[in-house]
């Protein structure tokens, strides 16, 4: 599947009981194109599974949660608030160094280093395992099997 439509501010690609979207937002803005496209195609916040980088997980490791706050991450801070529950289901995807960046906001902006690489494929690799399961065998059977 390929992400070549545009609806509601996002790129998506469709198919069958699935739709994936990622917004063309600024990231803490992200939460509109999620609400236009929840309301459009009539679901419900529970059957949105948001997947983001997040610094306060290491490299590599992945966290599925039903719901629950944001925990400080301001795109899913702006899901939460458009979509008006924080029962949303979301899959962090660890990004964090070993060494605590001096300049976090220029962190999150530039590229992984070459070093790196091979981390954060086998991260994707095992981020769309994930959301697979996610989709067949719901939040708690997927959290019992990536959450590490």
């Amino acid at each position: 599947m390929s992400l070549a439509g545009r609806e509601c501010n996002a790129v998506v690609g469709a198919g069958p009981g699935l739709l994936l979207a990622k917004p063309q937002t600024y990231m803490n803005r992200s939460g509109y194109a999620a609400r236009c496209l929840v309301e459009r195609h009539g679901m419900e916040p529970r059957d949105v599974l948001v997947v983001y980088d997040d610094v306060a997980l290491p490299l590599g490791r992945l966290r599925l949660r039903p719901g629950g706050s944001p925990g400080g991450h301001r795109g899913m801070e702006s899901v939460l608030t458009e979509l008006g529950s924080g029962e949303v289901p979301r899959l962090r995807l660890g990004i964090a160094p070993v060494e605590p960046p001096a300049d976090l906001l220029r962190f999150v902006l530039e590229p992984f280093s070459g070093e790196e690489d091979d981390e954060v494929a086998a991260m994707v690799v095992h981020a769309a395992e994930a959301c697979e399961a996610w989709l067949v065998d719901g939040s708690e059977a997927t959290m019992n099997r990536f959450n590490g």
